[in-house]
């Protein structure tokens, strides 16, 4: 047993070096290991052996520390990363990777990004054939799957020894810095929907203006086609011609968004937090805004004031609202509705439209959003987004109520007839369930009614559609005059 022995020293000491320099052995030496443990079995019936299996091993060991010296040293590469600085979330973003081989012979690599979590690849790896004294490039496609600003810190390169006994890990540094932003595309696929009068594919519908426009904009020489009403008689017995009134939308009206960061919007709906959901509606409302002439202001609170932005208008507003909620992640702390609503009658006086996001789960919650909202309703025009929960809807889907059977029904007598099943096919803990989400369904219904009686504004949505939703319930509010 002496050489095995001995092989498994030198195997133990040969592996603490590599341990150290992040050198691991390849699946061809621990095959190759394995010869001479299983040959020291026949030391039991033929002890004479042990020489031989001496000198194989002294063999194998020798092999396996100069195969070890082929190994690419620290430094024999270099990495170079192309990516842009500000990412979307939940959209691919582009990432091109350089690799550079200083060494003077060609070997394969397996190359890894080195992304902190949050960041995921696609594809993940890449092995290649790199030439020496040449350059590669790669390229895979990278998803946020949360916000945030990201450090990418270094690339992981994995090679093999001329012999493939031995495999090395080398991390590279190669620093960038990605921000992860709301989903911005979906301003891009606005822009481009719009010029082609294709909103509808985006779920967005056209909304009937209720009268006229009621702001003044002009005067003007009358022409056939104008409306007699819009005659304006003094600029007419002035000048000694007909002049009538021109009229526009109204512009310059604010928008102030609420954002619940708190344990309401720790949920999850397609992969997304509610909170993501809720920016990214955000966002979209405040590009078609601010394409329309309104100020857009953004409160991010849960148990404290995280973030605020002032109503105003114009093109940087968008990089303001970004840069205040980007980082923004659900907290499990009680939300201070009274603390976001006292911020923002002391620093918003003008009339806004006011639109809190939020979630409605219990009876505490929901007597907070109604009390805090029909308080606004004289001074700003409130509007509570309530998102639904799938887990509530669906089970009531799986039901067919017109099929349930009273439960005063008279039973079957007769032989050879059976009482007809209420629900084919489902269990009574699915019936239970269907009952559970239906009763608290309707008292989410009631808390609704009360709030619109109270003077306030609704809006039930699943968080998917929240975007278009919100877009179309904004344009309806601008063309009823309602702000």
């Amino acid at each position: 047993m002496a050489p095995l022995w001995f092989l498994l020293a030198i195997a133990v000491l040969l592996l603490l070096v590599a341990w150290r320099r992040a050198i691991y052995p390849h699946r061809p030496l621990i095959l190759l290991l394995c010869v001479p443990a299983l040959l020291s079995i026949w030391l039991i019936p033929l002890p004479s052996l042990w020489p031989w299996l001496m000198a194989l091993d002294i063999v194998i060991a020798a092999i396996a520390v100069a195969d070890m010296g082929t190994l690419a040293r620290i430094g024999a590469f270099g990495v170079e990363r192309q990516v842009g600085a500000i990412a979307s979330l939940g959209k691919p973003h582009q990432v091109t990777l350089s690799i550079s081989n200083h060494a003077s012979r060609d070997q394969p690599v397996w190359i890894r990004d080195g992304l902190p979590d949050g960041l995921r690849a696609d594809p993940d790896e890449f092995c290649i054939e790199l030439r020496r004294r040449s350059r590669s490039t790669v390229r895979y496609r990278m998803l946020a799957k949360r916000r945030g600003a990201f450090a990418i810190e270094s690339v992981f390169i994995r090679v093999c020894s001329r012999g493939r006994l031995w495999q090395r890990l080398l991390s590279e540094p190669c620093k960038s810095e990605v921000n992860v932003y709301p989903d911005m595309k979906q301003l891009e696929e606005y822009a481009v929907m719009a010029r082609t009068n294709r909103l509808s594919l985006l779920g967005m519908r056209r909304t009937r203006k209720v009268g006229q426009d009621n702001e003044f904009e002009r005067l003007r020489d009358y022409t056939r086609d104008d409306n007699y009403r819009q005659i304006d008689w003094r600029a007419t017995a002035r000048r000694q011609k007909l002049i009538v009134k021109d009229f526009q939308a109204n512009q310059s009206q604010r928008l102030v968004f609420l954002v619940d960061c708190g344990r309401m919007m720790t949920g999850e709906s397609a992969g997304v937090s509610l909170l993501d959901h809720a920016l990214n509606a955000m966002l979209m409302l405040s590009y078609v805004a601010l394409q329309r002439g309104d100020q857009v202001g953004l409160m991010c609170f849960s148990d404290q004031i995280h973030s605020f932005v002032p109503p105003a208008g114009g093109r940087g507003q968008t990089n303001r609202l970004l840069h205040a909620a980007y980082d923004r992640f659900p907290e499990m702390v009680e939300s201070r509705y009274d603390e976001a609503f006292l911020h923002l009658a002391s620093h918003v006086r003008k009339r806004a439209l006011v639109i809190l996001i939020t979630n409605l789960i219990d009876a505490v919650n929901a007597q907070q959003i109604r009390r805090h909202l029909q308080t606004l309703a004289g001074r700003h025009l409130p509007l509570g987004v309530l998102l639904r929960d799938h887990a509530l809807f669906d089970p009531l889907q799986q039901v067919d109520w017109n099929s349930l059977v009273p439960a005063d029904a008279p039973a079957a007598t007769e032989p050879g007839i059976e009482k007809p099943s209420s629900n084919p096919g489902l269990t009574t803990l699915q019936l239970y369930t269907a009952a559970a989400a239906a009763d608290i369904l309707t008292w989410r219904h009631r808390v609704l009614t009360d709030l619109e009686m109270g003077g306030a504004l609704s809006l039930d949505v699943f968080p998917e559609e929240l975007s278009a939703s919100l877009v179309n319930r904004y344009l309806d509010i601008k063309a009823r005059h309602l702000l």
